[in-house]
């Protein structure tokens, strides 16, 4: 079957507890499948965040439990990860935060709707090697994408410990003149996530993007 976009992850097996397994059971009742389905329950809500894989799942907790009035949409395709969130969402009672456990671009292959207050992106597989940066999540057509779902003067937060990743993201916004730098950041980023920690005791530098959507 010809895929209709060009991986931007890998579905590795990796490991995966029994705690999480059996919490995936459980995923169904967090889920969901269309964008209609984020607009119908984000109504309910004062505002609508879309994190964009969220790994083990650290920052989108963090942010639903101090912002309960808020809708958290979290994106991600490791089953582990996914795991680890469902079985918090459980033990903590969070009400406010449900679940695509696909590629996001097939959530937004969708009639656009403007949904989203803000869309956060931390730490993308950067994809190394220079045969693959094809395979990048961040370019000019995904940031033309995700801008159509997002509310105007909505904020767009990527974050990246890959350099020339870094220097390509900034290039892709300033080719596509749909979003303009902002010095405020759409979420209280207190701690780093597992993977920007990782970054910088390899020696490598996080770079940060706070963007502003313009219409």
């Amino acid at each position: 079957m010809q895929l209709k976009f060009l991986p931007s992850f890998v579905k590795r097996k990796g490991r995966i507890t029994k705690k999480q397994t059996q919490s995936l059971t459980s995923l169904s009742e967090f889920s969901v499948k269309s964008i209609q389905e984020v607009e119908y329950i984000s109504k309910q809500f004062d505002k609508c965040y879309l994190e964009i894989g969220f790994g083990n799942a650290e920052n989108i907790i963090c942010q639903a439990t101090n912002e309960p009035s808020s809708l958290f949409i979290g994106s991600e395709v490791y089953m582990s990860g996914i795991g680890t969130l469902v079985s918090n969402i459980k033990e903590n009672k969070i009400n406010n935060i449900r679940i695509f456990s696909d590629d996001i671009r097939l959530l937004l292959d969708q009639r656009p709707k403007k949904v989203f207050d803000s869309v956060i992106i931390i730490c993308p597989d950067p994809w190394p090697k220079e045969k693959h940066h094809k395979r990048r999540l961040i370019n000019k057509s995904f940031l033309k994408m995700i801008h159509d779902f997002m509310k105007d003067d909505s904020n767009l937060y990527i974050s990246t410990d890959w350099e020339n990743y870094a220097e390509s993201i900034s290039e892709s916004f300033k080719v596509n003149k749909l979003f303009k730098p902002s010095s405020h950041k759409p979420f209280q980023k207190d701690s780093l996530s597992k993977f920007e920690r990782r970054g910088i005791e390899e020696g490598r530098e996080l770079f940060e993007f706070n963007y502003e959507k313009l219409l």
